[in-house]
């Protein structure tokens, strides 16, 4: 029996049952008695994997929400005081944070001494260039823009330290956690391989393993493992009509990931830079090359834990390279 016909068959024995007035849950155990062969048991991870998941959803939550809240301050911060949005290019960033907490509107930042402005930088950490860049801070905050009227800039500048504090906070968490993270992914035995191929760091190879889970029974083949992380194309055809489109429907936290690790294998692996200026030249726009080297590290991975071996550079893109020769 093909699988559109057995679809159909359980179809029509579940609208028959609704039409007796039969439970649902009766008729799903009778198809689990009689047609468990047709089915996979259900995929199951081992505790640490799950507390790895856990640990690497919440912090990737909170990088959102911190990315979330400093656009928000970028906002406001342009409506009042653009100074703070020209000298900082983060503002995330701890020099940000630091002089926007002691300085939240533009006529706190023009009375700002260079000294003051030093000593505040060191209080965060910084150690290089504290003068100069003390410098360069006292100068923006004294060039010429124009100002909102008195009472509105005081109730920007309220904003602003509410925004910084929170901002300041989701920083110090999302390091606490980060650290969490690492020592759980270190302790399974998944890490070494994961870690081994290139662009895979802690936090990127504790997201893979979070996202993907550890049971080796998942995923049936490596095309299975490219439809679940969404990397895979879909082919739609009409005619002599054919397009190839991206996967929209898919998980947003592994979809993040696998584009951050292709982008991080441009400058970590030859074979995977090589693998992405053939479908730029091809006519691949980045993104579209992105997804496709994604893809393919993805059955990479997907054989190196299936064989319980190492990344190897030379066997992964061997035969591509003797192609392009």
């Amino acid at each position: 029996m093909d699988l559109t016909s057995y679809v159909a068959r359980l179809r029509e024995e579940l609208a028959g049952a609704a039409e007796l007035g039969g439970p649902d849950a009766r008729v799903l155990a009778e198809l689990a008695r009689t047609d468990g062969h047709n089915h996979r048991p259900v995929a199951g991870d081992s505790e640490l994997a799950e507390a790895v998941k856990v640990l690497a959803r919440a912090h990737l939550s909170l990088i959102w929400s911190r990315q979330k809240h400093t656009n928000q301050l970028r906002s406001i911060l342009r409506e009042f005081y653009p100074a703070a949005v020209d000298v900082f290019e983060s503002l995330s960033s701890s020099d940000a944070l630091a002089i926007l907490g002691i300085a939240p509107t533009p006529l706190m930042g023009r009375r700002l001494t260079k000294p003051r402005i030093a000593a505040a930088l060191r209080r965060v950490g910084r150690q290089r260039r504290i003068d100069e860049r003390a410098a360069e801070i006292h100068a923006a905050f004294r060039a010429e823009y124009l100002q909102a009227p008195g009472l509105v800039a005081e109730a920007m500048g309220a904003t602003v330290s509410a925004l910084v504090s929170i901002i300041a906070e989701l920083v110090t968490q999302i390091g606490r956690l980060e650290t969490e993270l690492a020592n759980r992914f270190e302790q399974h035995p998944d890490a070494e391989i994961i870690r081994s191929l290139p662009g895979l760091g802690m936090i990127l190879g504790a997201r893979v393993l979070a996202e993907f889970g550890d049971d080796p029974n998942r995923f049936h083949s490596p095309k299975s493992r490219k439809n679940y992380a969404g990397t895979s194309p879909i082919t739609r055809a009409s005619g002599k009509h054919r397009v190839v489109l991206a996967r929209y429907a898919r998980n947003q936290r592994l979809a993040d990931t696998t584009h951050l690790w292709a982008f991080a294998t441009l400058t970590a692996s030859p074979g995977a830079r090589l693998y992405y200026d053939q479908r730029r030249a091809g006519g691949d726009t980045h993104n579209k090359a992105l997804r496709a080297l994604a893809n393919r590290l993805v059955g990479i991975l997907h054989g190196c834990l299936t064989t319980r071996t190492p990344y190897d550079e030379a066997k992964a893109w061997a035969h591509r390279q003797a192609a392009a020769a």
